[in-house]
């Protein structure tokens, strides 16, 4: 199995190089969703790498993020901020804290609850975070031409990143939709519908 350009490491995909790994044969049916776990997970990888390296691990990057923006947060606002669960919330915060970028201190609204806030030394690794996002997005542009990289509007961007945005929709409608994975089983077992996605 051949690695991509991101998870052999920066610059080691040349021209006429694979850049890819093969679809299997059971996966055959669902492209666009072996194509989005290839790209979440190398993405994941390569974000990985920059992260560690400021003492992060991926996701830690997104929590900070919005205390960035939004400033100090119950936990519980955390967890819908990130759509996430509750112990996740809690290891990740545990985790945050000792490592020194957030600090509780008690909510001056409700007794019960603390607030979870930025220290100075997460401010400090700002910059460093913002770049795994957009290293990332730099890697993909390398080997595109001065043409290309003209051709690639932000209008283009903002249209394939609304694509993005729409296949996400579909599956938080999905996954909110406990009849909707039935409706492929139906497929499967016959019947209702093509299926290579037309109607």
């Amino acid at each position: 199995m051949t690695r991509s350009a991101l998870e052999a490491g920066c610059g080691s995909t040349g021209a006429g190089q694979e850049a890819t790994v093969p679809v299997p044969a059971a996966a055959g049916g669902g492209p666009v969703s072996h194509a989005i776990f290839r790209l979440a997970r190398l993405h994941r990888m390569f974000a990985g790498q920059l992260l560690r390296r400021i003492g992060l691990h991926p996701g830690q990057e997104l929590v900070m993020m919005h205390l960035w923006e939004l400033g100090a947060q119950r936990q519980a606002d955390l967890v819908r901020l990130m759509d996430s669960d509750a112990a996740t919330m809690t290891r990740t915060v545990r985790r945050l804290e000792q490592a020194g970028f957030v600090r509780r201190r008690p909510s001056p609204t409700d007794k019960r609850a603390s607030l979870i806030e930025p220290t100075a030394a997460s401010h400090a690794l700002r910059p460093e975070v913002e770049q795994s996002w957009s290293g990332p997005e730099d890697l993909v542009a390398a080997h595109l031409s001065v043409d290309e990289r003209t051709a690639a509007r932000p209008l283009e961007r903002l249209e394939r990143l609304e694509r993005l945005e729409r296949l996400e929709r579909n599956l938080v409608q999905a996954a909110a939709d406990p009849t909707c994975t039935n409706k492929g089983r139906e497929r499967l077992d016959g019947g209702k519908g093509p299926t290579d996605g037309r109607t």
